[in-house]
Parts: structure tokens; C-alpha cells; sequence
């Protein structure tokens, strides 16, 4: 064991070390990165109203002890570091270490709300298909998902906004302001929680088809085992392909909450840590780093902890069956519904002017002669839907693409990109945005740079668990015992069973990403008003959500339908393999290959099983069972 640990831990110690170390190192260089004087931004943060002379500058520098270079700054901070001390903030000269451990414990206790809402969000998305599975009529079971895809693609800042504006204002419910007790958690929780949870429960309920369709499942079932213990065993059999996924949502949610922190005014780290990166407070921006990066550590050790005890000795012995998903679902017509609708919605508009400005006509509500209103400028909210959908579209497209590749590449190679996707995901996004651009510039690639830095990281966490899961499967043991090479292994047996659910996986996240890609224009970084960019549309016009709400609901609309069209389309995505002739059993129904088809392509006959298991089987029983076998 101890040899193992030095050859097999050792090494990814290091590694996850060396990313820490150099993701600190980027954040005290960030003003140099960017190439602004921090000097004059600390002053600004102080205090608006003091004019920069060079006398004061100076003050400040001599201060903070900015003539002596950044990498004396850093060499002090970690010496510091390694007797307790993160320094003091610049800004207020406080000790960072009291400030970021409180607004740690603030973002960790909104977290755990959120994730009991998340968690009982994804139960109530795959429900039905726990339902379908438990009484063996998952093959009525059709592509859905469209409420889950409404929930999924909500902007948590526009779920913030309308609940805190309805629910606490207006209604009076709920407190909508404020961090005292319990009940000013409940609607933060509701908007980080509901996303994630619909995100989750579309993922989940991917791979619980193929796991009814195990042989374990359908051996229980000829044994006359409650479907209800079956659907559990099934939860159970899926849960771990999520559970890095899972350990992300528990960092994003500490750390990336800074929209929903501002909105209900919270004070939890996102928050203080966008403050920081604003005003280029590096010690308080580095510590607060340093916990997402520890937390995030011991998310992901948790998860892989976790799943080994889910899944038990069948992950070490190799016994595992694998999760191909049996049969796509069937067909439906909701695609080309919600495709047919956003391309109207986008033709419509792009035959009116998107900057035409009416100031007589602000905020006015639907009519004929604007069928999605105005904005507060008297613009066209139909026109600017239309317009702001082509660059929106095609770059969310190609950063997902992108994502997709990377994410499958990397998770390929798990010992090498685990470690890497921990420390990027606790990079909160506005600071991978300056980062980014300190690296790169700003221009016109910078947010798909910017985005696809970070989008990644899910998608190769997802490839990693299905294939140390597919490792671990009986047929890929028989078939490198047959003699079958590494490529062959990947070509043939890994990449069928891996790429599939996690191409629908980053589907899943495309309206996510166009938002995130119009949502950096905050920062000076993409696209800029008068942009008809989706996300833009949504923040100029999220301050007239209560007197006009048409001018938010379009580009969410829009960005419901995306997310729609993304989730029932992608259902059907599969790998390329021969066909299947369907066929009716005696209790069910079943597919068998066609001439040619490899074993692991074959499924077992439901039917047949399930008529043996009602009654005591005899010899003609175990006679039709081989020739079904043969």
C-alpha cells in the first residue's frame, strides 16, 4: 500500500500543490497582469472623492510596500502564510484571516440550503423514470425534460431578482434583504438551488435507463424483488457517475454565488472576493482563493470517497456492468416545437431595427406594433431578441464545442486533469475573467477564452467517473483477455459508453454558457450596450422587472427555449453503432442485434426473463432461455 501511495499519490500531491501555488501566484500578479496601477485602484476604493496626485500614490505604494515589486509581495504573503497570518486587507487594513472565515461560513451554510433544494429538485426531475423503471415500462418512457430545461437555463441573478421582488416584496413572505436567521436563507437557497437541482436531475435521469436495463435489475425482477428496492439499487448503481459533479456544484455554489450575495445582499466569500478582485485587494482576494481551493479539495475527496463506497468491491474486482443506455427514447416532436418557435421568435426580429430609439415609447407593454414591448429606451424588445441571437448562438455553440473537446480529452486522463479540475472551478468567474484577459488581452475572443477556461472542468469530471467506472465492467475485462490493445479498448469499448452521456451532458449547460459569454460585458470584457446580446438584455433591463416584466421575460424566453430544444434533442444522442430490431416478449419488450452486432450492443430480453421469474421454471423454460441465448 505504501508503495502505491508513493507511486500513485505522491505525484498528484504534487501536481494539485504545484496548481495551487501557481494559481496564487497568478492572483498577487493581477495588477500587473492587467497592467493597471494599483496604487491608483486601491486609492479609488478608499476614497472616490480624493484626486490621484503623485504625492498620494506614492503614500500608498510606500505603504503597501509596492516599490518593492510583486514578487516580494508574494515571497511575504506565503511566509506569512505558513505562520497563520493572509495579511491585512488594503482597503480597510483589517486581518483577512477573521473576514474570509466569516464570510466562509455565511457562503457554506446559503450552500447547504441550496443543495437540499438542488437535491430535492433532481428527485422530483427523474422521478418518473424511477417510476417507469420500478414497474419495468421504461420503454413508454419518451424524451422529456422540458420543465427541467426551464428550470436549468433560469438565470440565478433573474430568479434572485423576481423572487426577492414578488415573493418578499410584494407578497411580503419572506425577508428579501439581509442575513439574520434561517427564513432570510429560504429564497437565496430557492435561486442557486432550483438551476442546479434541474441540472442534476437531467443528468441523473441519463443513466438510470441503463441501469434497469442491467442484468441485476432484471434478474431481481424474475425473482419478484418490490420495484421499489430495484429503483433504489438503480439510484444507488447511478449516483456515483455524479458525484464529481456534485463536489463541483458544492464549490459553485460557496464561491459563485455573487450574483445571488448582491441581489439579497449577503455577505458570503463570493461576494467579498468580487469586491477584492475589484479593487485589486490581493490579500484578501488570495485568501479567499486559498479556501475555494481547500474546500474544493475536500469536495472532490469526498466525492471519490463516496463513490467507492457506493459502489463497493465491484469497482476494485472489476465486476461492474456497463451503462450504455439500452435504447434511445422515442421520438417526439417537442425539438422541432421549440426549434420551430425560437426561429420564429428570431426571424420576427431580425426584419426590425434593434437601436431605433422612441423615448415617447418607454416601457410600453405588448401590442401589436411591438409584440415583446419596449425596453426602458423605447427599443424594440422583439428586434433586439432576434438580432442578439446570431452572435449569441454561435458562440455559445462554439465554446460548448470546445468545452466538449477539451472536457473529453482531459477526463481521458484523470490522474492528470482531477487536480486541475478542482483548482479551476474554485477560480470564482469573475476572477478567471481577469485573468484571462490579463493573459490574453482584452479584444473579441477574450469571453470565449474566458468561458471555455472554466466550462470545461464539468465535462471532464463526468468523463472521468464513467470511465473508472467502464474500466471496471466484465465485458471490458473479457475483452482485453481476448487480446484487444489500448486503442482498440478506447475505439471500441471506452469512448461508446463515455462520450455520448456527456455530449448530452454539455447540451445541458449550452444556455448556461451563452449567458455566461453576455453576462462578462459587466466587466468591460465582450459585448457592450447597445449589444443585443442576450445577457445584456437581461441586466439593462432587470431594474424594470416590476413595472415591465415583458422586457426580462423575452431574452429569458429565449434563453428557456435554447435550453428546451438542447435537452429534448440531445436525448437522442448516441454513439453510432448497428441496428436493433425491437421485438415483442411475452411481458415486455426486448431488442436483439442484427448479424454482426458486437455483445456489449446487445440487450437482454425483458420479457422473456420476467415471464420465467413469475412461475417455477422447468427444463422448457431453461431450454427457450438458451435458445434465446443462441
Amino acid at each position: 500500500m505504501l508503495k502505491a501511495v508513493v507511486r500513485g499519490g505522491a505525484p498528484v500531491l504534487l501536481w494539485r500543490a504545484a496548481l495551487v501555488a501557481a494559481l496564487l501566484c497568478g492572483v498577487g500578479l493581477l495588477p500587473w497582469l492587467s497592467r493597471t496601477d494599483p496604487a491608483l485602484t486601491v486609492l479609488k476604493a478608499r476614497s472616490a472623492e480624493r484626486a490621484p496626485t503623485p504625492e498620494v500614490l506614492d503614500a500608498i505604494r510606500a505603504q503597501l510596500g509596492l516599490d518593492a515589486g510583486p514578487l516580494k509581495l508574494l515571497g511575504d504573503w506565503f511566509g506569512g502564510l505558513l505562520h497563520g497570518d493572509a495579511g491585512r486587507s488594503w482597503i480597510s487594513g483589517a486581518e483577512v484571516t477573521p473576514s474570509v472565515l466569516q464570510a466562509l461560513g455565511v457562503s457554506l451554510l446559503l450552500m447547504g440550503g441550496s443543495l437540499a433544494v438542488a437535491v430535492l429538485t433532481a428527485g422530483a426531475v427523474c422521478a418518473r423514470t424511477l417510476r417507469l423503471g420500478a414497474g419495468r415500462r421504461l420503454d413508454d418512457r419518451r424524451s422529456a425534460g422540458t420543465g427541467s430545461a426551464l428550470l436549468s437555463t433560469l438565470p440565478d441573478f433573474l430568479t434572485a431578482s423576481v423572487l426577492a421582488a414578488v415573493v418578499g416584496v410584494q407578497l411580503g413572505w419572506l425577508p428579501a434583504l439581509g442575513w439574520y436567521g434561517p427564513q432570510w436563507m429560504v429564497l437565496p437557497a430557492l435561486s442557486l438551488g432550483l438551476p442546479a437541482g434541474a441540472l442534476l436531475g437531467r443528468m441523473l435521469d441519463d443513466l438510470l435507463p441503463g441501469a434497469f436495463a442491467e442484468q441485476w435489475a432484471l434478474a431481481a425482477a424474475a425473482r419478484g424483488v418490490r420495484g421499489r428496492s430495484i429503483a433504489r439499487q438503480a439510484l444507488r448503481r447511478c449516483v456515483p457517475g455524479l458525484l464529481p459533479n456534485f463536489g463541483l456544484f458544492v464549490v459553485g455554489l460557496t464561491g459563485g454565488a455573487v450574483a445571488v450575495e448582491q441581489v439579497f445582499d449577503i455577505p458570503g466569500l463570493g461576494r467579498l472576493t468580487l469586491q477584492a478582485a475589484v479593487a485589486q485587494d490581493l490579500p484578501v482576494l488570495q485568501a479567499g482563493t486559498l479556501a475555494l481551493v481547500l474546500l474544493a479539495a475536500i469536495a472532490g475527496g469526498a466525492a471519490q470517497f463516496t463513490a467507492r463506497l457506493l459502489i463497493g468491491p465491484a469497482l476494485r474486482d472489476g465486476a461492474l456492468s456497463s451503462l450504455h443506455r439500452p435504447t434511445p427514447p422515442r421520438p417526439t416532436t417537442l425539438p422541432l416545437l421549440y426549434g420551430g418557435l425560437l426561429l420564429a421568435v428570431v426571424a420576427l426580429g431580425l426584419a426590425r431595427d434593434p437601436l431605433r430609439l422612441d423615448t415617447t415609447a418607454r416601457l410600453q407593454p405588448p401590442s401589436w406594433a411591438h409584440p415583446f414591448g419596449t425596453d426602458g429606451l423605447g427599443r424594440d424588445v422583439l428586434a433586439r431578441v432576434g438580432h442578439g441571437a446570431l452572435s449569441t448562438l454561435a458562440l455559445a455553440l462554439a465554446v460548448s464545442a470546445a468545452a466538449l473537446a477539451v472536457g473529453v480529452l482531459l477526463g481521458l486522463l484523470p490522474r492528470f486533469s482531477g487536480p486541475l479540475v478542482d483548482t479551476v472551478n474554485a477560480v470564482p468567474p469573475v476572477l478567471a475573467a481577469l485573468l484571462v484577459t490579463g493573459v490574453a488581452g482584452s479584444g473579441p475572443s477574450t469571453p470565449a477564452l474566458a468561458v471555455t477556461a472554466v466550462a470545461w472542468a464539468p465535462l471532464a469530471a463526468h468523463t472521468s467517473a464513467l470511465l473508472q467506472q467502464e474500466r471496471a465492467t466484465t465485458h471490458l475485462t473479457a475483452t482485453r483477455g481476448l487480446g484487444a490493445g489500448p486503442l482498440q479498448l478506447l475505439r471500441h469499448e471506452l469512448l461508446p459508453a463515455v462520450l455520448p452521456p456527456v455530449a448530452r451532458h454539455a447540451l445541458l449547460r449550452l444556455p448556461g454558457i451563452a449567458l455566461a459569454l453576455a453576462a462578462l460585458g459587466f466587466l468591460g470584457l465582450g459585448a457592450q450596450p447597445p449589444s443585443p446580446e442576450w445577457g445584456l438584455l437581461l441586466s439593462e433591463n432587470q431594474p424594470y422587472a416590476e413595472r415591465a416584466p415583458w422586457a426580462v421575460l423575452a431574452p429569458a424566453t429565449a434563453l428557456a427555449l435554447l435550453g428546451a430544444v438542447a435537452v429534448t434533442g440531445g436525448g437522442g444522442v448516441r454513439w453510432p453503432g448497428p441496428r436493433r430490431v425491437r421485438r415483442r416478449g411475452a411481458g415486455g419488450i426486448g431488442t436483439v442485434p442484427r448479424r454482426g452486432a458486437r455483445a456489449e450492443d446487445r440487450e437482454p430480453v425483458v420479457g422473456d426473463l420476467v415471464s420465467v421469474g413469475t412461475r417455477e421454471a422447468g427444463p422448457a423454460d431453461i431450454a427457450g432461455a438458451g435458445r434465446e441465448e443462441a
